[in-house]
């Protein structure tokens, strides 16, 4: 079994995923760590999004999609039957590959998923909540003057630290970004970078990227999947990132890398 470091905050057993009934991804088997970056590669088709749809349950709102094996967070398996999905998905967060803020006010985006979660806060304690996650998303001192100003008001790299700050606001414990900066101009990508690595210390975080210089800037591990013969995405290799980008062991991940595949 291909495995992360300790202290594993998820952990993935034998997991498979149909569309359906065709089989996007097979056989995969892969822990995460606390406190770490891991970025999960491969070309395109090869399963990467639907792999991390699946840690949050995103993939229950697919009609046709069918999860098998297990997947353990902090040593529960989140597909048990007497696990809320709901739940699941406020301890897991995820922030998709464009921004998709909510079409109300800067403060009441963040608010929100405490709202819903039935989070008992008074006023003032709402605002420090919201003010926090706005910190951690490095986007306070951009906002903290037009906290009711229209969210679509802001631009592209604010509306996706917005939707990061979302996330966070709830206090997850893993945060999942699926092309986060696929959308995002060079500095907002820089940004989203910079605050990453600035929060990677409270989260287990997991980032899909097509951007190879960007998983060797932003991780810690790397997790390289791709389609096999049939068009079925499998892990090939995981390791630290640093090993993965000069010295992987498989060739298919080295032309990859290199560009000449993908």
């Amino acid at each position: 079994m291909v495995s992360g470091p300790n202290s594993d905050v998820l952990k993935v057993e034998s997991l498979a995923v149909t569309y359906w009934g065709k089989p996007a991804i097979q056989d995969i088997n892969i822990s995460f760590t606390r406190r770490e970056i891991t970025a999960i590669i491969g070309p395109s088709g090869c399963g990467k999004s639907t792999l991390l749809r699946s840690i949050n349950r995103m993939n229950d709102l697919i009609p046709g999609a069918r999860v098998y094996g297990k997947i353990y967070f902090n040593g529960v398996d989140i597909y048990s039957d007497d696990i809320d999905p709901v739940l699941i998905r406020s301890r897991i967060g995820m922030v998709f590959q464009r921004p998709n803020p909510f079409p109300f006010g800067i403060f009441d985006n963040v608010a929100f998923g405490l709202r819903v979660n039935g989070f008992k806060l008074s006023k003032s304690e709402l605002y420090d909540k919201v003010k926090d996650a706005l910190i951690k998303a490095a986007l306070w001192d951009e906002v903290k003057d037009r906290l009711n100003d229209h969210a679509y008001s802001l631009s592209g790299g604010q509306q996706q630290r917005l939707c990061i700050a979302r996330a966070l606001a709830v206090d997850p414990d893993v945060l999942l970004l699926d092309e986060p900066t696929v959308s995002l101009d060079p500095i907002s990508t820089a940004k989203i970078e910079s605050l990453l690595r600035s929060i990677k210390n409270e989260y287990t975080i997991v980032i899909v990227t097509h951007n190879m210089l960007q998983a060797a800037r932003a991780s810690d591990y790397t997790v390289v999947m791709m389609p096999d013969e049939n068009m079925v995405g499998r892990i090939i290799e995981a390791g630290p990132t640093k090993e993965i980008f000069t010295n992987p062991r498989d060739k298919r991940t080295e032309d990859y890398i290199s560009g000449r595949i993908g």
